[in-house]
């Protein structure tokens, strides 16, 4: 598959009489979007609010973050199987507001959403503080159970990126990025002196609220399968859980997979970029093993020399992390693990809960129990009431000021273990 991403520039946003881009300048019509979204019966109210890089603001619970896409040509839509239908993506064109999001946000259901500030010490910590970001805080209707609430957030937040996508169709892109993976055999013709490299891509599918769809699927109902790179990068992966904020995966996240974007980079340089496996994480045993098992069994069948497995969440993913690991291993194919830790606030714990002597070749997203103090932000985006029990925060984080003492895994992305971040952890 040979896909073509245009990228329009976003430099800033604004509220507009209609939804357009003007000059890298995002136009927003706050009455359709809004009116869009209140289509669902589930949805009572909703507030359409933006936020800049370097404003004082703070956009808190974040559920999901998304970036507005539209197929140009080829075959499918945007997001196949969810607002589309199903057809297989990652082939023609398609164009993006790059720079640009929308951002879910509203009550809590949980204890696991996160804070994106947008300037101070905290927004280095997040990559969507670099983003001009148009927020729905969404208020469900009285009584509405919360699977119930988190789809019609998740549904609203993809409805409006694809709404907004949309003027992206006739645009002339800023500059076209071209990706391609040929079928299996012919990729492997394509560069015989290099060693054949996979990508192992593991969903976070632990249920209640600990999901992830493919082509709209809940991917805990499936097995391991193969998937062409281009497909991941043309929105057939999308969010819907509800892990710590620091290391879930969210739709951005993978519309933007670093690690694809690595192996592309290198590709035909350093290696030959074979290509994807997506794979669950369990909560039974039994489960772990047949995934585990399969994964490996596909590795084996690509051919892969070294592969690649990412993770997401922490705790009982390590189990099914380094099941993979092993399993790859002893089928004499090296492999680089991706993840974070979870060491204490002094970093002398245990990083993960399952360990093994074949995982020792690791890159590490930080240790999500570091602890920051976040200033007092002019202006709150949804509500910061919850903090006090958010993952990462205890009784007496918020403070009297509107400051915050938390640990980083409160605030969105901030170890997230695709790479996509600013941190790493060293051995002392």
């Amino acid at each position: 598959m040979k896909l073509e991403i245009g990228n329009i520039i976003i430099k800033d946003v604004k509220f507009g009489i209609e939804t357009k881009v003007d000059n890298q300048m995002l136009f927003i019509n706050r009455d359709e979007i809004e009116a869009l979204v209140l289509k669902d019966d589930r949805i009572k109210g909703v507030s359409i609010e933006l936020a800049r890089p370097g404003d004082s603001t703070r956009i808190t619970p974040v559920k999901d973050v998304i970036e507005p896409r539209v197929k140009v040509s080829g075959n499918g839509a945007i997001f196949p199987g969810v607002i589309s239908k199903v057809d297989t993506v990652g082939s023609g064109r398609t164009h993006v507001l790059k720079g640009a999001a929308i951002v879910t946000c509203g009550k809590i259901v949980g204890f696991q959403e996160g804070i994106i500030d947008m300037s101070g010490p905290g927004a280095d910590y997040t990559p969507f503080s670099n983003l001009q970001n148009v927020c729905l805080v969404i208020e469900p209707i009285e009584g509405l159970k919360q699977y119930e609430y988190e789809h019609a957030a998740r549904m609203a937040g993809l409805k409006v990126a694809d709404y907004v996508g949309q003027v992206a169709k006739d645009l002339e892109p800023d500059e076209v990025e071209v990706f391609e993976t040929k079928a299996i055999q012919e990729q492997v013709k394509a560069y015989p002196e290099l060693p054949k490299v996979g990508y192992i891509y593991m969903l976070q599918t632990q249920g209640l609220l600990h999901d992830t769809y493919v082509y709209g699927v809940d991917a805990k109902q499936i097995i391991p399968t193969i998937m062409y790179p281009t497909e991941i990068m043309d929105g057939a992966i999308i969010s819907g859980n509800c892990v710590s904020a620091c290391d879930k995966n969210t739709t951005y996240h993978h519309q933007n997979n670093p690690i694809i974007k690595y192996l592309y980079a290198r590709h035909g340089k350093d290696f030959n970029f074979t290509g994807v496996i997506i794979t669950n994480e369990n909560v039974y045993l039994a489960d772990k093993e047949r995934s585990s098992n399969m994964t490996a069994k596909l590795s084996e069948y690509f051919g892969f020399d070294g592969v690649i497995i990412s993770q997401e969440g922490f705790g009982n993913p390590d189990t099914d992390l380094i099941m993979n690991c092993k399993k790859i291993e002893a089928a004499n194919i090296k492999t680089v693990i991706v993840t974070d830790e979870y060491a204490g606030r002094d970093g002398l714990s245990q990083s993960l809960a399952d360990a093994d002597v074949k995982a020792d070749a690791v890159v590490t997203g930080g240790n999500a129990n570091e602890v920051i103090v976040l200033p007092p932000m002019a202006k709150i985006i949804g509500t910061d009431a919850y903090i006090n029990k958010v993952a990462g925060g205890f009784d007496g984080s918020l403070r009297s000021d509107g400051s915050i003492e938390v640990e980083i895994q409160a605030i969105t992305g901030s170890t997230n273990e695709l790479g996509f971040n600013k941190l790493t952890t060293k051995s002392i």
